[in-house]
């Protein structure tokens, strides 16, 4: 099922729909500022469960997650004083940041080594679903497994609409995905180059 929403304006009442969703354990497709993802909310063991299968990915390789803002991740992840000033400077943003998790994030969510990789994308329809929603939205590519992401909103529902609850359509996104930086330490590593200018890393 395709739901339509202004990616500038988005309704109130078709979020507050998505959100409802979710809750009950839906997987969506949904548009970021790159591309569209995959999500489920993160403390709902089934959405999770369904998104680990759709994605074939083996579960000691957890997905990131969506936050609606800076004073939100701290509740999921240890932010240093070097890692909100870099942060602050590129959120929202293209990119993912990997940083020590708190013990608030399910176990299903994390890493061997306890981290996570949070996303703040400068998308107004995600940033309006997680701040509905009240807690981040697992995030991960809009593709089957091995494929290349799909950007439009009309062939994610042909292809993988029998998989999905919805298709949340705030029109093509055509970028790549997000660059992934490591935090970990206070150090700065490049694990992805994507979206995100890597310019200003030294």
């Amino acid at each position: 099922m395709i739901l339509q929403i202004n990616p500038e304006n988005p309704q109130p009442r078709l979020i507050s729909r998505v959100v409802s969703e979710l809750k009950q354990g839906a997987l969506i497709a949904y548009p970021t500022d790159t591309i569209y993802g995959l999500g489920c909310d993160i403390f709902n063991k089934r959405g999770v469960k369904n998104i680990y299968q759709i994605k074939q990915r083996d579960p000691r390789q957890p997905f990131s997650f969506i936050c609606a803002d800076l004073s939100d991740v701290a509740n999921y992840a240890q932010v240093s004083n070097f890692a909100f000033k870099i942060m602050k400077r590129h959120l929202p943003g293209p990119y993912t940041f990997v940083l020590e998790a708190t013990r608030v994030v399910p176990d299903n969510l994390t890493t061997r080594q306890k981290t996570v990789g949070i996303r703040i994308p400068q998308d107004e329809i995600a940033l309006a679903i997680v701040r509905e929603l009240g807690h981040p939205l697992v995030t991960t590519s809009a593709n089957e497994s091995g494929n290349e992401p799909l950007h439009d909103p009309q062939e994610i529902d042909q292809v993988m609409g029998r998989m999905l609850d919805l298709v949340v359509d705030g029109g093509n996104r055509l970028g790549d995905p997000s660059t992934i930086i490591s935090l970990i330490d206070d150090r700065v590593e490049v694990l992805r180059e994507g979206s995100g200018d890597i310019s200003w890393i030294d």
